[in-house]
């Protein structure tokens, strides 16, 4: 099995994909905790600050100081995390990078049983999962393409051999 996947068609810059290094990327996202809370709807990232700051001084005057865990301790939380979650990236920053030419209009995953298309629009709303409970899809990936509403979460598009602008 292919583990690059090539992103080609109507593009700019012409790349690939390489799905093993995306545990590195600052971009994932954990899919166990991002499909179990339901879609909350846009929030002002200043009034979200200022009701986090707002809590946390509360609590520090109510109860004083706790020290932050050790370094140690993150390190290895986070690496039992890695291992052991499902995680995933945002299709649109690789859209992004290719600049796609002003007149493509389709996105196509092309996968092994069949072609699957969304329009360029729509592209905003696809998930490429790359691991589940920390393995990767050796079997039918190298990536499973979700929508970011979770409809497909059952029956992802697998099997990913590239993705094509039309």
């Amino acid at each position: 099995m292919e583990k690059i996947i090539p992103f080609k068609g109507k593009v700019a810059f012409p790349i690939t994909l390489d799905p093993s290094v995306w545990i590195f990327d600052d971009r994932r996202i954990d899919l166990d905790s991002y499909f179990a809370e339901p879609n909350q709807p846009e929030v002002d990232p200043n009034e979200e600050y200022t009701k986090t700051v707002s809590k946390f001084w509360e609590k520090e005057i109510r109860e004083g100081a706790i020290l932050p865990p050790t370094i140690k301790s993150e390190k290895k939380y986070e690496k039992e995390k890695v291992l052991n979650g499902s995680f995933g990236v945002p299709l649109s920053p690789f859209l992004n990078n290719a600049e796609p030419a002003d007149d493509a209009s389709w996105l196509v995953i092309e996968t092994k049983n069949g072609d699957h298309s969304f329009s360029i629009e729509n592209a905003d709303s696809l998930i490429m999962a790359f691991s589940n409970k920390g393995k990767p899809f050796l079997e039918d990936g190298p990536v499973h393409i979700l929508l970011k509403d979770g409809s497909n979460l059952d029956q992802p598009i697998t099997h990913v051999t590239a993705i094509r602008l039309d």
